[in-house]
């Protein structure tokens, strides 16, 4: 079974499971679902070096640049 079905399948049982199985399913994943979205230090540290590097050698779009854009979407 692909991810994909297993994640339909799951939604669809999310959506008729009745509160007790819920909370049971949510106890399971708390700690991961908790975490979503959080970076390690080492990922963050990572990410602002690649951030400075593209700084340094011009590789952004200033704010005035920006708003052009937006303006012209």
């Amino acid at each position: 079974m692909t991810a994909l079905t297993i994640r339909k399948k799951l939604a669809n049982y999310i959506e008729v499971a009745d509160d007790k199985k819920i909370k049971a399913i949510y106890t399971l994943l708390e700690d991961e679902i908790e975490q979503q979205g959080h970076v390690s230090l080492e990922q963050y540290n990572k990410e602002l070096d690649e951030a400075e590097k593209e700084f340094i050698t011009g590789e952004y779009i200033s704010n005035t640049s920006l708003k052009k854009m937006i303006k012209q979407w």
